[in-house]
């Protein structure tokens, strides 16, 4: 059946400053991107920046852990682009969990908070933008790249460490969830991938760290190219995770 549809958009949580920032640049020179944080002032230079280079981005203020969040979204581009007019080709999970370390005997009933919203905060982005991504399969243009879901993970992902039990427990979740979307919507055409950013993210806030040491921190763009390298990957041949590390980390 031909497609009525006109839009394939990219739809990233966690489009602050940084790792999110430089996502949204990259799939925005493909796609109309729209950018979720909590908070409009993360998002307002960063639309106004890709639309200067030529792109189109929405910024939406949500915050995808509360109940309703992405809901309230996905009716919003509804509105947007049309009910049945617009697919999802690529969706971003950035959201950073709560870091804290602290010792496991003097935790309170903190210890569980980081877990709790960072497994709602995927689960709820994931059920929002994965019936979009399926219309993409069903209905997207002819020669697409394969839609795709990615999630951005961290060391604490694979291994715990001392007095950081409860960031741990939250990017273990968000790891266990795509390991299980990928082995039930992979068969269905949809990329569903996990990167393991193991390493210091050169950003503003860590410009002092290890600055007499070249190429010791990861660039946000660089990140943003394997993600796209994810998505642009056809389905013969999907990568489920990958690690960025720079060259110095020790793992």
């Amino acid at each position: 059946m031909a497609s009525k549809l006109t839009k394939s958009i990219a739809i990233i949580a966690g489009a602050g400053p940084g790792t999110g920032a430089s996502i949204a640049r990259r799939f925005a020179q493909t796609y109309p991107v729209v950018l979720l944080a909590r908070r409009a002032s993360s998002l307002d230079p960063l639309v106004e920046q890709i639309t200067q280079a030529g792109g189109t981005a929405i910024g939406i203020p949500a915050d995808v852990t509360q109940p309703g969040a992405m809901e309230s979204t996905m009716q919003q581009l509804e509105r947007q682009y049309g009910r049945d007019h617009f697919t999802v080709a690529a969706a971003v999970f950035n959201v950073a969990s709560k870091f804290s370390r602290s010792a496991f005997l003097d935790s309170g009933e903190e210890f569980l908070a980081s877990l709790e919203a960072t497994a709602r905060g995927a689960s709820n982005f994931s059920k929002a933008v994965l019936p979009f991504l399926l219309r993409a399969v069903e209905e997207g243009p002819q020669g697409q790249l394969p839609p795709t879901l990615v999630f951005t993970g961290a060391t604490a992902s694979l291994k715990g460490g001392s007095g950081l039990g409860s960031f741990a427990m939250s990017k273990f979740a968000v790891r266990a969830l795509a390991q299980s979307l990928a082995r039930e919507f992979g068969p269905k055409g949809v990329h569903v991938a996990h990167a393991i950013i193991d390493g210091i993210i050169a950003t503003e806030q860590t410009k002092e760290y290890l600055a007499d040491k070249p190429d010791a921190k990861i660039d946000p763009d660089w990140i943003a190219e394997a993600y796209w390298f994810l998505h642009s990957q056809p389905r013969s041949s999907f990568t489920h995770e990958l690690d960025l590390r720079p060259y110095c980390e020790t793992w």
